[in-house]
């Protein structure tokens, strides 16, 4: 068992996060649910059933937060009209259902997913939120809105691209800026009605972040010290939601009784197949050296042109859309 872990209190609170939940930070978006969602892999029902459980978790934390908009550690980061998510996530579940927000939960999928009972992970999720805004001091909600609202920020465009094509939602309607069924990745500006770019993005991050920081020096070391370790949990917890996430079926082994039923007609054929030799599969050393020098190459572009760490990230995504648009200019130059 490892040791628990030794935090200098003294650091800003933005900054103690950051560093206490690397590891589970990374444990969650690893998990296989989290691939399946990310890699737009997962069945539509399966994917609709998923931000249920979202709406779920969202509509007890922002109650919370509702419920404890003054309290010293809550109130600098409270902002309901720019975060909230509850509600673009049951606008999402409805057009994807293609029934009225005051109807989806009625719906087979929904229905399914509450009988007999939530999910055992989304209740001790939900148990553990309703039990924090129940306390006299609900200063750990800010961790789940740390790990909640700065995940969505963080990976917000790159992922409603991701859903918008699996799904079919990348229409003309989207493109001219709609955002039907995706609504729940979209955020306002800081300071108007208008969708964020990425670098407004950034902006409402760095806002959040100092109001964390804001946060932290109101409350003693104790409080300050519940905070970080309750983010871990927020990670855990988070990463219980995609572990109940059901996997794609796989195709099913063929059994006994459905080899006996093939026809001889298709018996010989693979019979015949059986027996074509296997070729051994070498591959030339000039074919293997270009393989590495590119890796390197493409290694080297991402250090040298500061395409790593956070910022580089958000680097790499504006490039992503700068090429993205050029190519498309191109085309409809070259039509």
């Amino acid at each position: 068992m490892s040791p628990a872990p030794v935090y200098d209190l003294s650091q800003p609170l933005a900054t103690l996060l950051r560093e206490g939940t690397k590891q589970a930070h990374t444990d969650a978006e690893t998990s296989q649910g989290a691939r399946l969602l990310l890699g737009g892999q997962l069945p539509k029902d399966e994917y609709v059933r998923f931000l249920m459980m979202l709406w779920y978790v969202y509509d007890v934390i922002e109650k919370g937060l509702d419920r404890h908009s003054t309290y010293p550690t809550l109130e600098p980061t409270y902002n309901p009209t720019l975060l909230a998510r509850a509600s673009t996530l049951s606008a999402d579940i409805a057009y994807l259902l293609e029934v009225s927000e005051d109807e989806w939960k009625s719906h087979p999928i929904h229905m399914e997913l509450v009988t007999p009972r939530l999910p055992e992970a989304l209740e001790t999720y939900l148990s553990r939120l309703q039990a924090l805004a129940d306390s006299p001091d609900p200063s750990p909600l800010l961790a789940h809105s740390y790990v909640r609202y700065l995940g969505d920020l963080s990976g917000g465009q790159s992922i409603k691209r991701i859903i918008a094509k699996a799904y079919g939602l990348d229409s003309e309607d989207n493109k001219a800026g709609s955002d039907l069924g995706v609504s729940f990745y979209v955020f306002k500006e800081l300071r108007s009605a208008n969708s964020a770019s990425i670098g407004e993005m950034k902006k409402i991050k760095d806002w959040f972040r100092e109001g964390m920081n804001v946060a932290g020096e109101r409350c003693a070391g104790e409080a300050k010290l519940a905070i970080v370790e309750e983010a871990s949990n927020a990670f855990r917890l988070n990463m219980g939601i995609f572990n109940t996430i059901r996997t794609p079926e796989e195709p099913k082994p063929e059994t006994k009784s459905t080899a006996q039923e093939r026809s001889p007609a298709s018996k010989r054929k693979d019979d015949s197949v059986a027996e074509v030799p296997q070729k051994d599969v070498s591959w030339p050393l000039s074919s293997v050296a270009a393989f590495i020098a590119a890796m390197c190459l493409g290694h080297f572009i991402l250090v040298v042109g500061g395409f790593t760490g956070d910022k580089g990230y958000q680097k790499l995504l504006l490039v992503e859309s700068w090429l993205s648009e050029t190519f498309l200019k191109a085309t409809a130059d070259a039509n």
